[in-house]
């Protein structure tokens, strides 16, 4: 709900929310927001400004938890969620952690597909459906992608 609710907002305004995570239990909430801009851009303060408060006013505008949350939005950094084909041809090349079914390896990006993407794991190819899959960044690259 939160997520898509960001999706929506922020959308528009030209950036991609790549997850929210919600953490914390009782009267302590932390609501966790990492975007990245939509022309491949690096994320700025005013970026993280911008966000923070549109999403803001739509958290109290939704008014989802009893008590007090915090709201943390930032770049997607080192830990950046490959969610889409798009995210993981855009980071080919790089080492990233991957976990499916269970088994966590990581391996290098080598090809991708519109469903499928293909790890090197020290010289052995491993192929997985993007829909089984969670992947995060295992390396960050010397320049900006």
């Amino acid at each position: 709900m939160l997520e898509e609710a960001a999706k929506e907002l922020l959308g528009p305004l030209g950036y991609e929310v790549l997850e929210v995570v919600v953490s914390g239990k009782g009267k302590k909430r932390n609501v966790l927001l990492r975007i990245d801009r939509l022309d491949g851009a690096v994320v700025t303060m005013e970026d993280v400004e911008t966000a923070t408060g549109v999403f803001s006013l739509e958290l109290d505008r939704l008014d989802p938890f009893e008590n007090e949350y915090n709201l943390e939005v930032e770049s997607p950094g080192p830990a950046r969620p490959l969610k889409t084909a798009e995210h993981f041809r855009r980071f080919s090349g790089l080492l990233a952690k991957v976990s499916t079914q269970g088994e966590t390896f990581t391996g290098r990006v080598k090809e991708v597909g519109e469903d499928a993407v293909t790890f090197d794991l020290k010289g052995q190819a491993r192929t997985l459906g993007l829909k089984d899959i969670q992947a995060r960044l295992a390396e960050w690259p010397d320049t900006p992608r």
